[in-house]
């Protein structure tokens, strides 16, 4: 399985997502410009300018036309695909974090960060369909986590918004009046602030990724925990894969905890895991730094990592990696 390297940013990634159909790959780093690839051959076709800070994350509307992003400029901003022109930009008080379309791309869920004595929140804007009558208000803005919430996605059918940030509580709210409905049991839940939130292709399941050297398995709707995959590193990026029962986590520690950790805690490589039995499958090295974004494409047949090393490794799988017997 060679890696196709794939540079084109010049700081570290900080997400990367594939469209619906599998073709194109959009990249986030902290270098301002949100980039897309094709997916097959690595093949750069284009960025997006216009941000002015850290780009933390981006969604892409089902049909491939739209395309949101976060940034710690403070803004968030809506884009055209297939052009690269900027439709409209939300401006907030604090830097803008995660985005997340929901299904049917009417509504965005967008997180802002603690800044200044504010809060961290949801914010909850209408997305229309012609961006000249988009406007900036929120639906509603939901507050209440401390710390920051570093991803908020839709739940099932859009009735719910799960949350996961550094307070380490998975929160649950009603999409409808943006009450809250559950809270992560603290048995259960981890340890120490959550980086990462990814969902199961059809959204029943999530799983998360903790600094604590754990990614947990939880029901979306009853938010019971199913599962646990305990590695040796911090856990700094998830990904489920859509074809098999596998996982996959990323991470690694900061360069500044190097000579003060277990020596095999700075081995940067993706992890797989059976999602049944939790056990470790095998491991894809390659990045020279911990791994920040991971993401499945959606055929199930080949997976992307992004690193603090500025790279995307783009690995599609060889046949034996289908009959992996768990």
């Amino acid at each position: 399985m060679r890696p196709i390297l794939m540079k084109g940013h010049e700081r570290p990634l900080t997400f990367l997502k594939y469209n619906r159909e599998g073709d194109l790959l959009f990249s986030c780093a902290k270098d301002h410009n949100p980039t897309v690839w094709f997916a097959d051959n690595g093949e750069r076709l284009g960025t997006y300018r216009g941000h002015n800070g850290a780009v933390w994350s981006c969604d892409i509307s089902r049909d491939s036309s739209r395309l949101i992003t976060g940034s710690a400029d403070q803004t968030s901003k809506l884009w055209d695909v297939q052009t690269g022109t900027q439709l409209y930009t939300f401006n907030f008080d604090s830097p803008a974090r995660s985005v997340d379309f929901a299904v049917g791309e009417k509504l965005s869920a967008i997180t802002t960060d603690p800044f200044m004595g504010l809060p961290s929140a949801i914010h909850v804007k209408r997305i229309t369909r012609d961006p000249d009558d988009q406007t900036g208000e929120s639906v509603y803005i939901l507050k209440g986590p401390q710390g920051r919430i570093n991803r908020a996605i839709w739940g099932p059918l859009n009735k719910t918004i799960i949350s996961a940030g550094e307070d380490a509580v998975i929160r649950i709210w009603d999409s409808e009046t943006g009450k809250l409905l559950k809270e992560s049991d603290k048995e259960d839940g981890h340890k120490k602030p959550m980086t990462s939130l990814s969902k199961s292709t059809d959204g029943s399941h999530f799983i998360t990724g903790s600094l604590d050297k754990s990614a947990k398995l939880w029901d979306s709707r009853a938010l019971t925990l199913i599962k646990t995959y305990v590695t040796e590193r911090p856990v700094n990026a998830v990904a489920m894969s859509p074809l098999l029962d596998h996982v996959v986590l990323g991470g690694g520690q900061d360069a500044s905890a190097v000579t003060t950790t277990d020596h095999r805690a700075g081995k940067f490589e993706a992890k797989f895991y059976g999602k049944i039995f939790q056990e470790e499958i095998g491991g894809v090295k390659g990045h020279f730094g911990p791994i920040n974004a991971l993401a499945f494409n959606p055929d199930g047949k080949s997976f992307s990592s992004g690193g603090e090393d500025g790279y995307v490794r783009l690995h599609h799988f060889d046949h034996d990696y289908f009959s992996i017997k768990i």
